[in-house]
């Protein structure tokens, strides 16, 4: 079995509290959440990794969200957390899904944002800008936009960890993509925030740490 080298993280708060992993978007690191995770730190152990291929994370050939996923599923069960509350972001919510899907076991709690199940959940001048900038550059970051998730419904009702389900008003991922995975998660809880665009309430932002806090207390 090969050994793969763990992912980078900042850990924040007292190490007796309850675990949360906070992961971020594609393209982005950790710095993101430097001060949702400052907040929270006052009810959580709170672990904000780079995902592999970002950041200070060990670099990888091709992306793919379930070996990511994989990564993660790793990190959590090395740094043995029990039962850690879930937090993603855009991509890291696609991760989280994948996660909930393969170890049904691992989480306490899931709580995602902006994520999407498949490439044609995002708007199409999304897709299509993403389309542009894989041609342009060959950024295997938009090439895994364009191809990937590939999460089908059936998986989505194998989902039994409790799960918040959150998107901007004018987000990019399309309101009724964003509704069906929620309606497909048994008893998940969907929560629309009014005003806010796919990140405006996560990067750089403390309001996300009031919306953690309040679903998890």
């Amino acid at each position: 079995m090969p050994v793969y080298p763990d992912l980078y993280d900042c850990v924040y708060g007292d190490p007796d509290k309850r675990p949360l992993v906070m992961v971020h978007g594609n393209g982005e690191d950790h710095t993101i959440f430097n001060e949702a995770a400052s907040l929270l730190s006052e009810a959580f152990t709170v672990y904000t990794p780079d995902s592999p291929g970002h950041g200070q994370s060990y670099p990888v050939e091709e992306y793919h969200y379930e070996s990511m996923a994989e990564a993660y599923i790793r990190y959590i069960e090395r740094r043995e957390l029990e039962k850690p509350v879930f937090y993603g972001f855009s991509d890291g919510g696609i991760i989280g899904l994948y996660i909930a899907i393969k170890r049904p076991d691992l989480l306490g709690q899931l709580i995602i944002s902006g994520a999407n199940t498949r490439p044609t959940g995002v708007y199409p001048r999304t897709y299509f800008a993403t389309l542009v900038d894989y041609l342009r550059t060959g950024n295997p970051l938009a090439k895994l936009m364009l191809i990937e998730p590939n999460i089908n419904y059936e998986e989505l009702h194998r989902i039994t960890v409790p799960t918040v389900v959150l998107a901007g008003e004018y987000d990019l991922i399309r309101p009724a993509h964003t509704r069906n995975i929620a309606k497909h998660i048994p008893n998940a809880h969907l929560d629309i925030i009014r005003g806010e665009d796919h990140g405006s309430y996560i990067i750089h932002s403390e309001q996300i740490a009031y919306l953690i806090y309040n679903y998890t207390h």
